[in-house]
């Protein structure tokens, strides 16, 4: 807080009138940038303002210059608002899109610009920083001042093989592909932006394996992208088990075990 802010004791006209200015555009988040931009005009001193009513509990500050109403907390749109340019993604987008049951401890942002990983109002977030390239396979959900970005299911299923780190686990992954109805052309797309050759090779092997409809086409563009290299179904898994020649991939799970965890039920 500023020292020379001046706290009022109780809710005067000027700060009654820009709770109800908030009220008539519909904001429950923004940025005291935006707030200048918009009522700068109106009254006569925004960061004053701003500063009362954090003080008095009716305005929560998310991090400089970053506020919300206190009652809000919606924490996929406060994770991308606090990010610019993010996305719920990873993990946080396979439970959104009902790819599993699992919540994860953090809320996984997709983002273009470095933030480091921090709590909000209870609620912990971990950003990870990807190339421009990888930013494809965006929904919009909510709505007016609630909006935030999510990855879609297909765009969400790659970047999982991409980090796997952020998935949840393998088997969960393994599960989740199964269960996720996949667009050929878009698997395509999204695999092709993520440039990660193992990764597709996985989810070509996996797709041909679990024998997925509709994806035939991905499995051909996958079997084009195999290179010399062989690498492990797995990647945070030991290597040893059967050499599939045709996928250069080592089944450090089995085609069983594979089979098994798709089946498994919650």
């Amino acid at each position: 807080m500023a020292r020379s802010t001046y706290i009022t004791e109780n809710l005067n006209q000027q700060q009654i009138d820009f709770m109800l200015s908030l009220d008539d555009y519909e904001l429950d988040i923004f940025t005291l940038d935006e707030l200048k931009e918009k009522f700068n005009t109106k009254f006569q001193d925004i960061n004053e303002l701003i500063e009362n009513l954090v003080h008095k509990k009716i305005l929560s500050r998310i991090e400089r210059g970053k506020y919300c109403r206190a009652n809000f907390n919606d924490e996929k749109v406060i994770g991308c608002f606090i990010s610019d340019s993010g996305a719920i993604a990873y993990w946080s987008a396979l439970n959104a899109h009902g790819l599993t049951e699992q919540f994860p401890n953090n809320v996984f942002i997709q983002t273009l610009k470095p933030k480091r990983n921090k709590a909000v109002f209870g609620t912990s977030y971990k950003f990870v920083k990807v190339a421009p390239s990888k930013i494809t396979g965006l929904l919009t959900q909510g709505q007016d001042n609630r909006k935030y970005w999510i990855t879609d299911i297909e765009k969400t299923i790659v970047d999982c093989f991409d980090l796997p780190g952020h998935s949840g686990g393998y088997a969960e992954l393994i599960r989740a592909f199964n269960e996720a109805k996949l667009n050929s052309e878009k698997m395509i797309t999204y695999c092709t932006a993520i440039n990660n050759i193992a990764a597709t090779k996985r989810m070509g092997f996996l797709a041909e394996l679990l024998d997925k409809k509709g994806l035939k086409n991905f499995i051909r563009y996958a079997k084009q992208q195999i290179n010399k290299k062989y690498n492990v179904i797995d990647p945070a898994g030991i290597d040893n088990g059967e050499f599939v020649n045709e996928w250069r991939l080592r089944l450090n799970i089995s085609r069983d075990e594979i089979l098994d965890i798709c089946n498994k039920q919650y």
